[in-house]
């Protein structure tokens, strides 16, 4: 697998594509980037369609597959390879369906506090009846086509950056939400591959026992609420940076 790393500035960089999760956009990983870029890494945080600063292209097609092309492009059209691809929270899908397609181009996957799908499963397979009412209930001021933003505290996000959070949150597709991923095999090519499971409010418990127990993944667990990117940039920026330097496992 071709490495991504090149020679800037007598420095060795790597290529990171870092997928957002439900609600959010690029936005969340600005500080994470800022970090990233200032060691001479390039960095790319594609925001997925109908969210965020393209919410305008929010409709009623707007699906799991969509978003998957949404990275698949940005790797294509930038011509990217041996990459260092990161989903928080639902962007777990995307990532899984990305390097599903296209395992060639992938280094090292990371997972923060992410869903970790098997092929036929959706977001709405991992959430409770009550919770697919809640759901409805925040659908119906879109006609059901997309699900209004919980409040950050909901994420567990410190208080200090709450409010940020909240004023660039927009609803999320909900057939991103319904939608199965497909899986053709090609995902389990991609060797290292990191979870990062937080410990704090609203944390995605459910993937970490099975995963920490199983030798194909490298588990890093810090003690904060669900949105790690927005506070605890640093020490993401350490974790993927760390997932560039570290040979896949054979």
């Amino acid at each position: 697998m071709a490495e991504a790393r090149q020679r800037w500035g007598g420095k060795t960089v790597a290529t990171f594509v870092l997928v957002h999760g439900a609600w959010h956009g690029g936005w969340c990983y600005d500080l994470v980037a800022q970090r990233l870029r200032s060691e001479g890494h390039e960095v790319y945080t594609p925001t997925l369609t109908g969210l965020g600063e393209r919410s305008h292209l929010l409709d009623d097609r707007t699906d799991l597959n969509t978003h998957i092309q949404d990275v698949l492009n940005v790797i294509q059209w930038q011509d990217l390879d041996g990459i260092v691809l990161c989903g928080h929270s639902y962007g777990g899908m995307i990532v899984t369906g990305v390097a599903d397609a296209v395992p060639q181009k992938i280094a090292s996957l990371v997972y923060l506090d992410a869903y970790v799908p098997k092929d036929g499963e959706s977001i709405w397979d991992y959430m409770s009846e009550e919770r697919h009412l809640v759901f409805h209930r925040d659908a119906k001021p879109f006609n059901g086509r997309a699900v209004a933003a919980p409040p950050p505290a909901h994420f567990g996000v410190e208080p200090r950056n709450q409010a940020w959070v909240a004023s660039k949150m927009t609803p999320q597709p909900m057939l991103t939400l319904t939608q199965p991923i497909r899986l053709t095999g090609g995902y389990n090519v991609v060797r290292h591959r990191i979870y990062v499971y937080a410990t704090g409010p609203s944390s995605m418990e459910g993937f970490y026992p099975e995963l920490n127990d199983d030798p194909a993944w490298e588990i890093k667990v810090m003690s904060y609420g669900h949105d790690l990117m927005v506070d605890a940039p640093d020490e993401v920026a350490d974790i993927l940076v760390h997932a560039a330097n570290t040979p896949s496992h054979k």
